[in-house]
């Protein structure tokens, strides 16, 4: 919005994405798994930006909403004649066919190339927000933080890093048809993310470690019900960033097709810095507030209130 465009989301929830209508963009109800609701969502829309994925506490399947519903949503852009479509996959998906997630995003970037769409496909390696349930809050909360078989280092990226590609790529034609990894500056395992977590929180880490075999047996046992088929899917996906190998590319090329200077971009450690300076702050104002008033605990943990 900011850049000029019009903006529409597909939401399934109005209360949830009240947000966004607060911020200028407009709402209109859809689900991806209701084919019948995608081609009003389309109208008169000239680019798709598709970064939906099922969750893993979603009553729906990865196979129904990252491949029946992608499948639907590509097919109602292609009558829609939307002019761009620009989907954010999983990098390296096409080396781990014995993944579901991975396997689904590797047919759909078929799928989509084969469409007669313009498309542009970012594979991503991992975002930063999401190192701060996984590591940040546990180790302020001097809770254990759980490593899984052997690190792979990944490339996380700034979330807002990423959305700076994709308007990007809304404007530059040379994006347009081509495939591109979307990555951060260098490429992280758990072991080094823990230590600048410590030196940042001045805290020590508990680690717990979980062996890939264990795993791997908790995963097998999830296929035995179907309500827990997605969850399974979703564990066979540590079998991807529990190898060893790393999740990482380079961006040489990317930053020139994209116009954009490399230097501009979040380093993780500048990112984990803004994090814990201000939850520290946050601390020291809560640790005032409660000389001044008697109060002893608060009710809530305040490491989850400060705006990721």
């Amino acid at each position: 919005m900011d850049e000029g465009y019009k903006v529409r989301c597909l939401v399934r929830n109005s209360k949830k994405a009240a947000f966004l209508k607060e911020w200028g963009a407009e709402l209109v109800w859809g689900d991806l798994c209701r084919k019948e609701t995608l081609p009003f969502a389309l109208e008169g829309v000239t680019a798709v930006v598709d970064s939906s994925t099922a969750r893993p506490t979603d009553s729906l399947s990865v196979k129904q909403v990252d491949w029946e519903g992608k499948v639907a949503l590509i097919n109602a852009a292609k009558a829609a004649h939307v002019d761009h479509f620009i989907f954010l996959s999983i990098l390296n998906a096409d080396k781990y066919p014995e993944v579901p997630l991975m396997e689904i995003k590797h047919c759909t970037e078929l799928f989509l190339a084969e469409s007669s769409l313009n498309y542009t496909i970012l594979r991503l390696a991992g975002f930063m927000q999401g190192l701060i349930s996984q590591y940040g809050i546990p180790i302020l909360e001097e809770q254990p933080v759980w490593v899984t078989g052997e690190s792979s280092p990944i490339a996380y990226m700034n979330t807002q890093d990423i959305a700076k590609l994709v308007i990007r790529a809304l404007s530059v034609e040379e994006t347009k048809n081509k495939i591109f990894p979307i990555v951060g500056t260098y490429a992280w395992s758990a072991e080094e993310i823990i230590g600048v977590c410590k030196k940042l929180s001045g805290k020590e880490v508990k680690i717990t470690r979980m062996p890939i075999g264990l795993l791997r047996a908790v995963r097998n046992s999830l296929r035995f019900f179907q309500w827990s088929w997605n969850v399974a899917d979703r564990l066979a996906f540590a079998e991807v960033t529990a190898n060893g190998k790393p999740l990482d590319a380079s961006m040489e090329d990317v930053y020139k097709v994209f116009g954009l200077d490399a230097k501009e971009t979040t380093t993780l450690e500048g990112y984990l810095q803004d994090y814990f300076n201000r939850i520290m702050k946050k601390l020291k104002e809560l640790d005032y507030n409660k000389a001044k008033t008697g109060i002893r605990k608060p009710k809530k943990s305040p490491f989850k209130n400060v705006n990721n």
